[in-house]
């Protein structure tokens, strides 16, 4: 019991900047509070069949904390809670180690039927302020959720999901849409890429597009050039524009 205490005092240290003494974290970190109660006492009496002192007990623990921890919700090692009010953890989500949960996360079900219905985090999750994982999902290992977001499909290992309802952004989307916007000539990320502002998504879709089109266009030059065909100066750009102009339209 008290390895897995210190265990979680030390990864408050490691993902809270603002933690400075243990005494500190051990008196006024609600979210190491919530996961300590859930695993001293509701947990392990839900296991013994003892479900309704589990819930009684838990329902404390959501009184004092702000956090609801479902007691029969399954939590790994090195959990970290960050600020911690409004989560909700539902009775069959299970949480891998090293996960990080900000305040207002919902781990929560779609379904009235028994059985599974509520979401699988691997290791190393990190669900952003507010987001929603709804369903008997899986998140894979490494993977983010945005702030706000709604997730209610898989996610797959190391991806990102953002957006209501969320989509799937993986390290080559985000390094192909920069490429892009570099060639473009204006930063792609001087706005958020998890905004759910529609002119937000319209210029990630155009990105998009045009890396797209680029590839397609470029190929085919390569293939007439093979035959021989003269395409002279085939890739300059076809009109001038102002670059600087999108940044100003979507700052």
């Amino acid at each position: 019991m008290f390895t897995r205490l210190r265990e979680d005092i030390a990864v408050v240290f490691d993902r809270d900047p603002a933690a400075r003494s243990r005494w500190e974290v051990l008196t006024c970190y609600p979210g190491l509070h919530a996961l300590v109660w859930h695993r001293l006492a509701p947990h392990p009496l839900w296991r013994m069949g003892l479900r309704w002192l589990a819930r009684w007990l838990a329902h404390w623990s959501r009184w004092f904390t702000g956090i609801e921890i479902h007691p029969g919700a399954i939590i790994g090692r090195r959990v970290f809670i960050d600020h911690g009010m409004g989560v909700v953890i539902g009775e069959t989500a299970e949480i891998g180690d090293d996960c990080t949960l900000y305040h207002g996360v919902t781990l929560g079900g779609t379904s009235w039927n028994h059985g599974k219905r509520h979401p699988t985090l691997a290791r190393g999750v990190v669900i952003g302020a507010g987001a929603k994982i709804l369903g008997p999902i899986q998140i894979g290992d490494g993977a983010k959720i945005g702030s706000n977001a709604v997730v209610v499909r898989d996610v797959p290992p190391g991806a990102t999901a953002v957006g209501i309802p969320a989509r799937i952004v993986t390290e080559d989307d985000q390094q192909r849409r920069e490429a892009q916007a570099s060639k473009l000539g204006f930063s792609a990320y001087a706005i958020a890429a998890d905004m759910n502002d529609p002119l937000v998504q319209a210029i990630h879709q155009l990105l998009d597009h045009a890396a797209a089109t680029d590839e397609r266009f470029n190929r085919l030059v390569g293939l007439l050039q093979r035959d021989g065909v003269d395409c002279g100066d085939a890739k300059a750009t076809a009109e001038r524009f102002d670059p600087q102009q999108i940044d100003k339209w979507v700052r």
